[in-house]
């Protein structure tokens, strides 16, 4: 276990937490490959992600090739925080291993309050303050690609937002374990705008705002994000049907 900062003093409940994570622990989300549970600790609440086991080419992969999920959310969840980008505080991470490979693995954080996810705004056209919380966000992905970050989830339930006394909106990356950082191309850029699956309207507004703060030309720049939606949109119900086909939930 790799434990953030001050937080070291609670070594001792955190790796509690995660011994006993099976058995207690309050639900949030149970899914089909991941887990996460809140914990209290000190006045604070711990989110805990369970990443699901890996298969066997995995388990092995993680083990001696590559970092595990949650080792790559703690340090890149560090990297955005000096970046000046938000997301939950790390506060630790811990691995299962043995000589066979990577069994179980936990990515803890600190757990927001008061916020919603930008899937809200994306998919509510009646949603209070729906323009301007997506031309902040529009602004917030920006501020992203110019730091060379490239979110590759940057799918609505991704992005947090909660607003602060001045009626401003903060925006908070979560499920970032999938990042990379380096120069971004136009391509890139707006093909990054893809998985939101938003409606048309919305996309608009994001091209337009994202046009005035690149320079580049509005009815290219939102042609390309609504050309990058469709594309995404075909490539999933081509999966799905592949899925049907092969007998898979």
């Amino acid at each position: 276990m790799v434990i953030n900062g001050d937080y070291k003093r609670h070594r001792r409940r955190l790796v509690e937490m995660i011994t006993d994570f099976d058995r207690s622990g309050e639900m949030l989300v149970k899914g089909k490959r991941n887990t996460i549970k809140i914990f209290p600790l000190d006045g604070k609440t711990v989110n805990i992600k369970a990443f699901q086991i890996p298969n066997a080419v995995n388990k092995l992969a993680y083990r001696y090739l590559r970092k595990s999920k949650a080792r790559r959310s703690f340090e890149y969840a560090k990297k955005l925080l000096a970046l000046g980008i938000n997301t939950p505080e790390p506060m630790a991470y811990g691995e299962e291993r043995n000589f066979w490979g990577l069994n179980k693995s936990y990515y803890l954080s600190e757990h927001l309050t008061g916020q919603f996810s930008i899937r809200q705004p994306l998919e509510q056209k009646n949603f209070t303050n729906r323009e301007e919380i997506l031309r902040q966000f529009t602004r917030f992905t920006f501020h992203l690609h110019e730091k060379r970050v490239w979110f590759l989830d940057h799918s609505p339930g991704n992005t947090l937002v909660r607003e602060d006394s001045n009626g401003q909106y903060q925006f908070f990356l979560v499920d970032i374990n999938r990042m990379q950082f380096k120069k971004l191309s136009r391509k890139v850029r707006l093909n990054n705008f893809a998985r939101l699956s938003a409606d048309k309207k919305a996309l608009s507004i994001i091209g337009e705002e994202y046009a005035k703060l690149t320079g580049w030309p509005k009815k290219a720049t939102t042609r390309a994000i609504l050309e990058a939606d469709q594309k995404f949109r075909a490539g999933r119900k081509k999966k799905q049907r592949m899925k049907r086909l092969l007998g898979r939930k």
